[in-house]
């Protein structure tokens, strides 16, 4: 789809049928809610009539909106209530009578203090699915902190093994853990929803804390800990596995990232960098003996690289079999053209930002049922009229008078 055409048709979806309220703002459980709508499922997002979730106003904006928004709250519709007050509660009551999912992020014990805890809405829906992201989830001492994803990246140790020696442990410059927790909240989330057939059609509480997804994806750091009493610690883009891998640089000033590991691509890559000496050298005869010998083998290969230009170094990587890749901007990878045969991105018109915009697809391809995005993040209470007379059945007059705005106002 290019720049100016309209939205995606709507598909029937992987998930089509599954109905999704979203009680939850800025990045980890918008996530959760953005690859399930990515594959179909219906998902009404509810937000604050007073400015709505805080992700329409982080980071970079165009004509006041914030564009990290128009990706979160894709496919998705919107609607706004104040939870604080017993017509928000009523709200949230009627969308979850025919809702398989319910997801919130708030702090643990904010909603039942709002009468909306698991109990209230299993009495409503037995059917239902309740995913609790949280900073330290529902149980332990730290249950009530504020939980951001920077917290979980320092207290899981990423940031402890992330970046040189020499230097302070770097936090990512992406929503890493809020990320992580998006995709492990849909996996658990159809996980629940399978289990809910085989128990009768009752549902149950997901408790998802942000720290746990990143916590996992660490590998072998507790395992090794705890066997060995190995602490990793800071070692750039050094990985304990497997030697050499790294990033290089080439004679025109670009970055090039390799991992060699196998003898077969180790030895591709000396015979594309012209090193046959490294190849045959007993300090490097084979990974483990590599990575006893790092410093010596990155100074030969940090030479090597500052032979050749990016482009030709990358084409003779390619042509030896060794496992090379550029090291890409935002700019380069979205004109990469494998990336753009892969309809990695997509285009879809926006009228509150009056142009078409584009984003990172659905992520992977199901061959029968394949995701699709049909619209950006929507405006605040686009959908108010729509879901909370059409479908919930409030009266207009009672909306009015509570302050709720039916239609979002035009650009």
């Amino acid at each position: 789809m290019g720049p100016g055409s309209p939205p995606a048709a709507s598909t029937s979806g992987a998930l089509a049928g599954v109905r999704v309220v979203e009680l939850a703002s800025f990045i980890a459980g918008p996530s959760v809610g953005m690859l399930l709508a990515d594959h179909g499922a219906q998902v009404i997002k509810v937000e604050h009539p007073q400015g709505g979730d805080g992700i329409r106003t982080w980071g970079n904006r165009k004509r006041g909106v914030g564009l990290y928004h128009k990706l979160l709250n894709r496919n998705k519709r919107t609607v706004t209530a104040d939870l604080k007050t017993p017509l928000g509660v009523e709200i949230v009551c009627r969308l979850v009578r025919d809702a398989d999912v319910l997801i919130e992020n708030f702090r643990p014990g904010t909603l039942e203090r709002w009468g909306l805890g698991y109990e209230v809405l299993e009495a409503i829906n037995p059917a239902l699915v309740m995913v609790r992201v949280s900073g330290f989830g529902q149980s332990g001492p730290y249950r009530e902190r504020a939980g951001f994803g920077s917290l979980a990246e320092a207290m899981t140790g990423f940031a402890y093994t992330n970046g040189y020696r020499d230097r302070p442990p770097l936090l990512p410059g992406f929503a890493m853990a809020d990320t992580t927790t998006g995709l492990a909240g849909a996996f658990l989330t159809l996980t629940a929803l399978h289990a809910r057939a085989a128990r009768g059609g009752r549902g149950q509480v997901v408790d998802l804390p942000i720290y746990e997804p990143l916590l996992t994806l660490l590998g072998p750091h507790v395992i090794e800990y705890d066997q060995l009493g190995v602490i990793p610690e800071r070692a750039g883009s050094r990985l304990p596995l497997i030697a050499p891998r790294g990033t290089f640089q080439t004679r025109d000033g670009k970055w090039i990232a390799i991992s060699a590991g196998a003898p077969a691509v180790f030895a591709g890559l000396c015979a594309a960098l012209a090193v046959p000496d490294a190849a045959a050298d007993p300090r490097f005869a084979d990974n483990q003996a590599r990575r006893a010998n790092e410093d010596a083998l990155e100074a030969i290969l940090r030479e090597a690289f500052a032979r050749f230009d990016q482009h030709e170094l990358l084409a003779r990587l390619a042509a030896h079999g060794a496992a090379a890749a550029p090291i890409y901007s935002v700019a380069d990878v979205m004109s990469d053209p494998h990336a753009l045969a892969r309809e990695n991105f997509v285009a879809v018109w926006d009228e509150e930002l009056g142009t078409a915009v584009r984003m990172q697809n659905v992520i992977g391809k199901l061959s029968a049922t394949p995701g699709v995005v049909r619209h950006a993040g929507a405006p605040l209470a686009a959908h108010n009229r729509e879901v909370l007379i059409g479908e919930l059945g409030f009266g207009e007059a009672e909306l009015v008078a509570a302050g709720i705005v039916l239609d979002a106002p035009a650009r």
